[in-house]
């Protein structure tokens, strides 16, 4: 089976950050932990809010040895951003701004009008998009037809039935996510996933042969607080590599 990468989502140490106002925590000093500890790439996400980073952390974040996923929204204003950083890849996510961190996925049947003419001129630029969207074959026939390359699967839903313990549920959810993986590959998609993942949930979603990259966060910014970053980082990316054997 071939390797997972793991994106590191760096956008809580910005919310720290933020709250305080300042420097401090630096999340540009964060990636490069991660990068040192065996990221193979750095999530943030710039929010219409500026809850999480800021516009001056992107040409940083950029600088770093590894690519940069930029998630945002589908907005004229998103997008004008991404094209004048030129970050590696552009993730499409669903954004409101009463939320506290990104709900299920992107609505691309319902959307498509909206998101189709962005999707070009991102990818007429030369920057990779992934959309963000529910595990389902039906959405995967949709991103296909949009002629975006990549989707990051919404684990949320999986996630928490994994913390409330409900097996029959956790199990209906991963066969979501399996299904879909196969399906989205078979298309030619290239399929990552990401939302909610920790040390206890991620083993079952790395096993699936067709995932590419898991993008990870707050569970990581969580766990650093107790062991530090890079430990953090090692300890995820190894539980990652055991469920790939």
């Amino acid at each position: 089976m071939s390797s997972l990468r793991l994106g590191v989502n760096i956008d809580h140490v910005a919310t720290v950050r933020n709250a305080r106002g300042g420097s401090m925590p630096d999340p540009v000093r964060a990636a490069q932990e991660a990068v040192a500890a065996g990221a193979d790439g750095i999530t943030a996400h710039l929010r219409e809010d500026r809850r999480h980073i800021r516009d001056a952390d992107i040409a940083a974040l950029k600088a770093l040895p590894v690519p940069l996923n930029l998630e945002m929204a589908a907005t004229d204003e998103m997008v004008g951003i991404a094209l004048h950083t030129r970050p590696h890849a552009a993730c499409l996510v669903p954004e409101k701004r009463e939320e506290r961190t990104t709900e299920g996925g992107l609505d691309i049947v319902g959307g498509r009008e909206h998101l189709a003419p962005r999707i070009a001129t991102l990818t007429e630029a030369g920057i990779r998009v992934s959309l963000f969207v529910e595990p389902d074959e039906a959405v995967m026939d949709a991103a296909h037809a949009l002629g975006a390359p990549v989707v990051e699967l919404h684990t949320g839903s999986y996630c928490e039935a994994a913390v409330a313990g409900d097996a029959p549920r956790v199990a209906h959810e991963l066969d979501r996510i399996v299904r879909a993986a196969a399906h989205g590959a078979g298309l030619g998609l290239e399929i990552h996933a990401g939302h909610g993942l920790t040390l206890d949930s991620v083993g079952p979603v790395s096993a699936v042969p067709q995932l590419r990259e898991l993008n990870i966060g707050h569970a990581l910014i969580a766990e650093a607080i107790f062991v530090g970053l890079r430990q953090a980082v090692h300890d995820m990316r190894a539980a990652m590599d055991r469920a790939r054997r």
